[in-house]
């Protein structure tokens, strides 16, 4: 397949950047050479979505990254993202991929093999599967898949593959030696002590951007 992802795919929650505004810990991120940032904001009024990401979008085009909107196809769209990411719940992914302009990248998340089945006959670019480990990210999140569950996975698409839910630096390996080509991380980069220091040690352990 021509698209790949990045190694590391850090998700800029709102919910988890403490102390620290949005823009100030995605420019930390690119600083550390992170190359790919989602943004997640499950609180906002749509306003707030539209102003956060045009700024977020813009730090990312200068960095020379990829920037997805999770879950909001018409906030990607406006801000100029470079694809959004869809949920279960979500807007359905071949009218989401409608809504963009052409050439926009388009992720599902999937939590079983059945999921994943569909998602690999869908026209999606890239898919996440998860959690893989028990994860807090999320207030009533799906049942955990474990690593077994992540190589059956990998066996159901050739689409690159996203593995996500509580993955952290000590596991990040184990994780792309399962099968998965990018590793979705949020809480153990957002609540590092040193963000730039984690998501370069990300980076390390991943073997590239």
């Amino acid at each position: 397949m021509g698209f790949s992802l990045p190694r590391l795919y850090a998700i800029l929650d709102a919910a988890q950047t403490g102390d620290r505004s949005l823009t100030e810990v995605c420019e930390i991120l690119l600083a550390a050479g992170v190359r790919l940032i989602q943004y997640r904001d499950k609180h906002s009024s749509s306003r707030q979505l539209y102003e956060a990401g045009c700024q977020i979008a813009e730090q990312v085009r200068r960095a020379g990254g990829l920037f997805i909107v999770n879950d909001r196809a018409d906030v990607a769209r406006a801000v100029g993202a470079d694809g959004v990411h869809l949920g279960q719940g979500d807007l359905p992914l071949e009218l989401a991929r409608r809504s963009l302009e052409p050439g926009k990248l388009v992720g599902c998340s999937t939590h079983d093999l059945a999921q994943v089945r569909e998602a690999d006959q869908s026209s999606a670019d890239y898919i996440a599967f998860g959690p893989i480990f028990p994860t807090q990210s999320k207030a009533k999140p799906d049942a955990v898949v474990g690593l077994a569950g992540l190589r059956e996975a990998r066996q159901a698409t050739r689409k690159p593959l996203v593995a996500i839910g509580g993955i952290t630096l000590a596991t990040a390996r184990e994780v792309t030696e399962a099968g998965a080509d990018s590793v979705a991380v949020i809480a153990d980069l957002l609540k590092a002590a040193d963000i730039g220091a984690r998501a370069r040690e990300f980076l390390r352990v991943l073997g590239g951007s």
